[in-house]
C-alpha cells in the first residue's frame, strides 16, 4: 500500500464521520456554482432586472465563500480532534511528523476534491431548475440552459484554492503531544464542568442591553444607529452564554434534588453540561449562523407586505387627475377604459373636483421622535394648497371600496389633513398631530386655518399631487371656489390591480408614474407598475437569500451532526456501563431523546429570541406588520429542525443500541 493509499483508506473508512462535513461543502459547492451560471449566463445579461440581480449574486457567492472558509477551517479542527490516538498509534510504528502532516493534507484534499467533483455534478443536474426559479424571481421568461465554462472554473479554482490553504494550515499546525498523552486523549476522565458567576453575568448582561437597544429604538435612523452596537453585544453574550450561563443554570438544576435524581434525569442532565462545556463553542456557531439564516430569510419574506402597503397607498388602481386648463382630458380617460377592456379587467369609475389655490403655510419649529424623528423650523412659505369637500372626501372612500368613520364636524377654520402613504400614517400618532395642529394655512380674506385631526384614509398616490391637500366642510369648500382652479381626478377601481402592470405605456411610462407638473395637462399613477417592479426585485433578493440561508442552515446542523458522531465512541462506553447497573433500552432511548432535543434546539430557540428581537426592531421600516412573514419563518426554520433532528436520532439510537448487544 502506497502513502497515497493509506491516505484515501484513512477517509473511506471514517464515512461516517465525515458525511455532513464532506456533504455540507457539496452543497456550498452547488450552489456557488449555481450563482455563478446566473452570472455568466448571457441570456440573463440581457435583461432590464441584470443590474440588481448580478449585483445581488455576486454578493451571494462572496458571502458563500467567505463563510465555506471558516466553515471547513472548523469542521478540519474539529475532526483533528477526535483523531489523537490514531495519530498516536501512527507515531509508535515510526511516522514522522512530516509524514503526519502530508497525511492529513492528502485527506484533507481528497476530501475536497470529491466534494468539488460532487457539487458540480449536482449543480449541472439541478441548474436547469433552479435557472426556472431564479428566472422567474427577476421576471425573465423562457431562459433557456447554458453551459458557462467560465462559471465552472470559477467554483473549480475558487474552492481548490479555498481547500488547498485550509489543508495546509491544519497540516502545519498539528501539535504532537507525548505519545502516552495522545493515547489517553481519549480515555481522559473529564473535569466537572464549573462556571463563573462572574461571566454567566456578564453574558446575561450583554444580551438584556442588546435586546434593550433594539426594542427602545424609535425610528428607522435610531434603528441603524444601534445596529452594530447591539450585534456586537448579542455575539458576546450568546459565547458566554454557552461558555458560563447554561453551566450554571444545569448546576442550578442539579441543586433542586427533587428534579436531578427524578428518573433518568441524573445522567440526562449531568451528560448535558460535559456536552455544552465541550461543545459551547461549536452551539455557539449554530446559533449565530442559524440567526444570520433567520433574519436573511425573515426580512425579505417581510417585503411580501408590500402588495398590501401599495394597496393602501394607490386607494384606485389608476388614479388620473387632469389640468382644467387643456382639453385632453376626455382622450385620455377613454384610452385608459379602451386599455382596460383590450385586457380584460372589469372596472368602476370614480370622480371628484379638486380645488387648488395659492396660500401661504406657517410651520411652527418642532421636534419629535414618532417614528421617524422629525425635525422642522419654523418657516414661512407660499404654496399650492388642495381642497376636498367633506361630502367628496367620503364619497372618494367608498367609492374606493373603503369604510369610512364618523368625522367629527368642522367649523369654518378647521381642516382635516389624510397621510400622504402608509409610512407616514403609521407615525401620525397624537404627539405628531400635536405639532401639526400649530401649523397654519391662510387664504387672502379667509379665516386662519387649523388642523383639527388626520383623516383616516390615504387620499392621492405618491407625487401626483404637488401640494397639502385639506379637507374642509362643504360650505367653506363653495366660498372658496370662486378663488381658485379647479382639477378633476377620476379614479379606476380594478378588482385585479396587480394585472395593470405596463397597461398604459404611452401615458403613465414605463414607472407607471408621471408626477404633477402645472405646465402638463395631467398626472396619473398605476398601482401594477410600482408593485411589479418591488416584486422583482423582493423575489430576487428572496430567491438568494433561500439559497444563502440553506447553505448556512445544512452547515448549522452539519456542526451538530460529526460533534455528536465524533463524540459516539465515548458515548457508547458510558452508556454501556451504565446499562450494566440496569439502564433498560427505552430509559437509554428517553436519555439519548432529551439530550438530542436539547442539544438540537437549544441552538435554534436562541436563534429564534436573537432574531424575534431583531424582527421587532426592524418594524420601524415597514409601514404594515410583519408578523406572518416572520412567524411563517419560524415555524419553517423548526419544522426542518425537527426533521434533521428525527433522522439523526434513529440513526444515533441505533448505533448506541448495536453496542450494547
Amino acid at each position: 500500500m502506497t502513502f497515497r493509499q493509506f491516505a484515501y483508506k484513512n477517509v473511506t473508512r471514517n464515512i461516517r464521520t465525515y458525511a455532513a462535513y464532506f456533504l455540507s461543502s457539496a452543497f456550498s459547492v452547488m450552489i456557488f456554482f449555481v450563482y455563478a451560471l446566473f452570472i455568466f449566463n448571457p441570456y440573463i445579461q440581457q435583461s432590464i432586472t441584470v443590474g440588481a440581480a448580478i449585483d445581488a449574486m455576486k454578493a451571494a457567492e462572496y458571502i458563500i465563500f467567505l463563510f465555506s472558509f471558516f466553515f471547513v477551517l472548523y469542521s478540519m479542527s474539529a475532526f483533528l480532534k477526535t483523531r489523537k490516538r490514531e495519530f498516536g498509534i501512527l507515531m509508535l510504528h515510526g511516522m514522522s511528523r512530516h509524514q503526519l502532516n502530508q497525511m492529513v493534507f492528502l485527506e484533507n484534499m481528497l476530501i475536497g476534491i470529491g466534494a468539488i467533483v460532487t457539487g458540480l455534478l449536482f449543480g449541472l443536474l439541478t441548474a436547469k431548475l433552479f435557472l426556472m426559479m431564479g428566472a422567474k424571481a427577476v421576471g425573465i421568461t423562457n431562459i433557456p440552459f447554458y453551459f458557462a465554462s467560465k462559471a465552472f472554473f470559477l467554483t473549480i479554482f475558487s474552492f481548490l484554492g479555498l481547500f488547498f490553504v485550509i489543508s495546509l494550515i491544519t497540516s502545519l499546525t498539528i501539535r504532537t503531544k507525548k505519545l502516552l498523552d495522545l493515547f489517553q486523549e481519549s480515555q481522559k476522565v473529564k473535569e466537572e464542568p464549573k462556571n463563573s458567576i462572574v461571566l454567566s453575568l456578564i453574558g446575561l448582561a450583554c444580551l438584556i442591553t442588546a435586546y434593550y437597544l433594539s426594542l427602545t429604538a424609535e425610528g428607522g435612523l435610531a434603528v441603524l444607529k444601534r445596529f452594530f452596537p447591539a450585534v456586537i453585544l448579542t455575539i458576546i453574550g450568546t459565547y458566554f452564554f454557552f461558555r458560563q450561563t447554561s453551566i450554571c443554570i444545569l448546576n442550578l438544576t442539579k441543586k433542586r434534588k427533587y428534579l436531578f435524581f427524578k428518573k433518568t434525569n441524573i445522567i440526562t442532565i449531568a451528560s448535558l453540561a460535559y456536552r455544552l462545556k465541550d461543545n459551547a463553542r461549536m452551539f455557539f456557531m449554530v446559533t449565530i449562523v442559524s440567526t444570520v439564516s433567520i433574519c436573511a430569510i425573515g426580512t425579505l419574506a417581510s417585503f411580501n407586505t408590500f402588495a398590501e402597503q401599495i394597496e393602501q397607498d394607490y386607494p384606485y388602481a389608476i388614479s388620473y387627475i387632469a389640468n382644467g386648463e387643456h382639453q385632453t382630458e376626455q382622450k385620455h380617460i377613454e384610452e385608459i377604459k379602451q386599455a382596460l377592456k383590450e385586457k380584460n379587467l372589469g372596472y368602476t369609475t370614480f370622480s371628484i373636483p379638486i380645488l387648488i389655490l395659492q396660500g401661504k403655510v406657517e410651520t411652527k419649529e418642532a421636534n419629535i421622535s414618532a417614528g421617524a424623528s422629525i425635525q422642522r423650523n419654523g418657516v414661512s412659505e407660499n404654496r399650492p394648497l388642495a381642497f376636498i369637500s367633506r361630502s367628496n372626501y367620503i364619497k372618494y372612500v367608498e367609492g374606493a371600496g373603503n369604510h369610512v368613520s364618523p368625522l367629527s364636524h368642522l367649523n369654518e377654520n378647521e381642516v382635516l389633513i389624510p397621510p400622504a402613504n402608509t409610512l407616514t400614517k403609521t407615525f401620525m400618532d397624537e404627539s405628531y398631530m400635536n405639532f401639526l395642529q400649530k401649523d397654519e394655512y391662510r387664504i387672502p380674506g379667509e379665516p386662519v386655518m387649523h388642523i383639527k385631526d388626520k383623516a383616516e384614509h390615504i387620499l392621492f398616490p405618491p407625487d401626483i399631487m404637488a401640494s397639502d391637500t385639506l379637507i374642509v366642510n362643504d360650505a367653506v369648500y363653495k366660498r372658496l371656489l370662486s378663488k381658485g382652479n379647479t382639477e378633476t381626478f377620476t379614479g379606476f377601481n380594478v378588482r385585479e390591480w396587480k394585472e395593470t402592470a405596463g397597461l398604459l405605456p404611452r401615458l403613465a411610462g414605463d414607472n407607471g408614474i408621471v408626477t404633477y407638473n402645472p405646465n402638463k395637462s395631467y398626472s396619473i399613477a398605476v398601482s401594477g407598475e410600482p408593485y411589479a417592479e418591488q416584486m422583482k426585485i423582493t423575489n430576487m433578493l428572496l430567491f438568494v437569500s433561500l439559497l444563502v440561508g440553506a447553505v448556512f442552515f445544512i452547515a448549522a446542523g452539519s456542526f451538530l451532526y460529526f460533534r455528536l458522531y465524533a463524540d459516539l465512541d465515548y458515548d457508547k462506553r458510558q452508556y454501556a456501563t451504565v446499562a450494566k447497573v440496569g439502564l433498560t433500552e427505552k430509559e437509554l432511548s428517553n436519555i439519548v431523546t432529551k439530550q438530542l432535543l436539547l442539544l438540537f434546539f437549544i441552538p435554534l430557540l436562541v436563534a429564534t429570541i436573537h432574531s424575534t428581537v431583531a424582527f421587532a426592531a426592524l418594524q420601524d421600516f415597514f409601514a404594515l406588520s410583519i408578523l406572518k412573514g416572520v412567524i411563517t419563518v419560524l415555524i419553517s426554520f423548526f419544522i426542518l429542525q425537527a426533521c434533521y433532528f428525527t433522522v439523526i436520532r434513529t440513526r444515533y439510537l441505533k448505533k448506541i443500541k448495536q453496542s450494547l448487544i
